[in-house]
C-alpha cells in the first residue's frame, strides 16, 4: 500500500538535486545529522509535519528522520509545495501527502492523514496541523508531548488558545528563537518580499522607486 501522495513520482530525480544543492548551503544543519546519526535521539518517534514542503525543509526532514524519527509530513500552503521536492521525499521512505495547487478540501485532507500516524510530536507552520488535532482529531491528543510552531500566526494561535485553557500540551515558539528572529525575520522576510516582487511582475529594479508602507 503506498504511503504517500505526491503530484507525479516520476520528478523525484529532479528534487532529489533539489536537495542535494539546499543541503550543500545548510551546514549546520549537516553537522547536526552526523551527530543525530551516531546518538539516534529520536529512534521509534513518529513526528508529525505540517511545514512548506520545499528543498530547505526536506534536509530538515531528512535530519530528523537520520536521528531515527519517523516523519509524516503535509504541506502548510498548497501554494509553496515543491512537487519534485514532494516526490523525493516519497522515495527517500516519507510519508509526505501534498501536492502544488490544492484545494482546501483536499488541504486538509492531507492533514488528517499526517494525523493518522499518531505523531508524538508536532512540527507546525501556522497552526492548522494543531488546531486540527484540536478540534477534529482529539482521540489522537494523548499521544503528543509536544510540538513546535515557526510562525507569527501560528504563535498567535497558539497563544490564544493557551489563554482559554484549550491548548493541551507543550509547544515551543520557533519564531521566538534569537536565530529565526534576528536573521529570518529581519532579513528573509525583507528577501522573499523583493523575491516575490520580481516573480510577479518580471521587471528590473533599478530606478524603480518603493513605497514601503507598515512593513514590519
Amino acid at each position: 500500500m503506498k504511503e504517500f501522495q505526491v503530484k507525479d513520482e516520476k520528478l523525484a530525480p529532479q528534487g532529489h538535486l533539489q536537495i542535494e544543492w539546499a543541503s550543500a548551503h545548510m551546514p549546520v544543519l549537516n553537522q547536526i545529522k552526523q551527530r543525530f546519526i551516531k546518538e539516534q535521539p529520536l529512534k521509534g518517534l513518529t513526528l508529525g509535519a505540517c511545514l512548506h514542503v520545499t528543498k530547505e525543509t526536506a534536509v530538515l526532514v531528512d535530519t530528523l528522520m537520520a536521528g531515527g524519527a519517523k516523519v509524516a509530513l503535509c504541506g502548510s500552503n498548497p501554494l509553496s509545495t515543491q512537487d519534485d521536492v514532494a516526490a523525493a521525499l516519497a522515495e527517500k521512505g516519507v510519508h509526505v501527502f501534498a501536492q502544488r495547487g490544492q484545494t482546501t478540501e483536499e488541504y486538509y485532507w492531507c492533514i488528517n492523514k499526517v494525523l493518522n500516524y499518531k505523531p508524538v510530536i508536532t512540527l507546525d507552520d501556522g497552526a492548522d496541523l494543531v488546531g486540527t488535532l484540536h478540534s477534529k482529531r482529539t482521540a489522537e491528543l494523548a499521544n503528543v508531548k509536544g510540538g513546535t510552531e515557526e510562525t507569527t500566526t501560528g504563535v498567535l494561535r497558539l497563544r490564544a488558545m493557551e489563554k482559554t485553557g484549550s491548548l493541551k500540551y507543550a509547544i515551543i515558539a520557533v519564531n521566538d528563537a534569537y536565530t529565526k528572529y534576528l536573521f529570518d525575520n529581519r532579513y528573509g522576510t525583507g528577501q522573499s518580499t523583493i523575491d516575490g516582487i520580481l516573480r510577479a511582475t518580471n521587471t528590473l529594479l533599478a530606478g524603480k522607486t518603493f513605497v514601503v508602507c507598515g512593513y514590519g
